[in-house]
């Protein structure tokens, strides 16, 4: 469930490098121009950046994940007829359905837009969850589609990449002024120099970023709960994220791969604030409460 994200955060990384080389080539990679000006371009490009990450989300997606189409008469076809439901609940078009392999309890739902967009549920999830349990995952994914999650995610995220940028340049120009010193002709970071300081800044600023794009995650997965609990019923969506608390609770994580902590569903400290997903028993608490 956290997949959605990390994968189009792994795509915009790419194609603010890929934007930042471009700058780069056109000699707009610089604070000479103004910071004025130097804003607007990293708002721009940004934003750019970000947008053009979503539209590679489903090629990306299918690529990275090994999804293969899940279909009607297959063992699992009623997964597609669930789909259809919610989408034509929700009003949008019928979304892709796949399966990929992996043992986890997982699913996923990305897209560039409400009316083109794919659902893509685990091996594991349709090997060990019930069937009441998988309409509660469906629902929850279809919701983070009908509440057009993915755009808004794209929106944040270019703001991010702005500052990123920016930031970024800012301090790479401050680092060639140092090294120059009061003789203009200095050497200075000289042009390859500067090109790479930026594309090392970025990334080190885009890492601490992550707290915030994660923040803003975790508030649309209560929103995605909720719709989800409409869609499917609530005890349904509550019976979903207790079978995932049971699956992937924090004591159960593999301690020799604490990397894959800041992707699950579950966690405390700084796990807790890199993690894409609230923790599952305040979700649950939510749905409970009706919150």
């Amino acid at each position: 469930m956290g997949k959605r994200l990390m994968l189009f955060m792994l795509t915009n990384t790419l194609v603010v490098l890929l934007v930042t080389l471009i700058l780069g080539l056109t000699g707009l990679n610089t604070a000479g121009g103004g910071y004025g000006f130097l804003a607007a371009i990293c708002l721009v490009w940004g934003m750019v950046g970000s947008f053009i990450s979503l539209r590679l989300s489903k090629f990306m997606a299918k690529k990275m994940m090994e999804l293969q189409p899940l279909h009607r008469d297959s063992q699992h076809g009623y997964i597609v007829e669930l789909v259809r439901q919610f989408a034509l609940k929700e009003r949008i078009d019928m979304p892709e359905v796949y399966v990929y392999p992996s043992q986890e309890l997982n699913a996923f739902a990305t897209g560039p837009s409400k009316n083109n967009s794919l659902v893509a549920v685990s091996e594991g999830l349709l090997r060990d969850m019930n069937r009441d349990e998988i309409e509660g995952v469906i629902a929850h994914e279809v919701a983070h589609i009908a509440n057009g999650d993915m755009v808004t995610m794209a929106l944040v995220q270019g703001v991010v990449n702005a500052f990123v940028m920016f930031l970024a340049r800012i301090v790479a120009f401050a680092i060639d002024n140092f090294l120059r010193g009061d003789d203009d002709e200095g050497g200075g970071l000289g042009y390859f120099g500067y090109w790479i300081t930026v594309s090392v800044l970025q990334i080190v600023f885009g890492s601490l970023t992550m707290p915030v794009v994660a923040g803003f995650s975790r508030y649309r997965e209560y929103r995605a709960d909720a719709g989800g609990a409409k869609l499917a019923g609530k005890d349904k969506m509550i019976a979903a994220l207790e079978a995932l608390q049971e699956n992937f609770s924090i004591d159960r994580l593999d301690q020799s791969q604490p990397s894959l902590k800041a992707m699950k569903i579950s966690g405390g400290g700084l796990v807790k604030l890199l993690s894409t997903h609230p923790p599952l028993e305040d979700r649950i608490a939510a749905l409970k409460s009706n919150r």
